[in-house]
């Protein structure tokens, strides 16, 4: 799929919702509990996701290139996957020190 800034992406294995922050060029296999992600809201559930992870609102998700970042806006299970390689929370930057 091709995925832009400001796309909306459900999940189908639960009520997670993502929006892209950044994004490569080209096709993404983008995968929440080890099922393809969709545009439409409409999409029916198919079922459990495959792994216990949980989404957490507000939390940035990037892949280890910094290519992909995708920001939760809606809390759910599964966790987050391009293909294989898991998605992890991206760390906040530290703030310069005030002396």
């Amino acid at each position: 799929m091709q995925l832009r800034p400001g796309l909306k992406l459900n999940s189908i294995v639960s009520q997670a919702q993502v929006v892209v922050v950044r994004a490569p060029s080209g096709d993404v296999d983008l995968r929440c509990g080890g099922q393809p992600m969709v545009v439409a809201d409409t999409a029916e559930r198919a079922g459990r996701p495959a792994d216990g992870d949980q989404l957490l609102i507000g939390k940035r998700y990037a892949d280890d290139t910094g290519t992909l970042e995708l920001l939760c806006t809606r809390a759910g299970a599964g966790g987050l996957a391009v293909g294989d390689r898991p998605l992890a929370i991206k760390a906040a930057k530290p703030l310069p020190a005030s002396d």
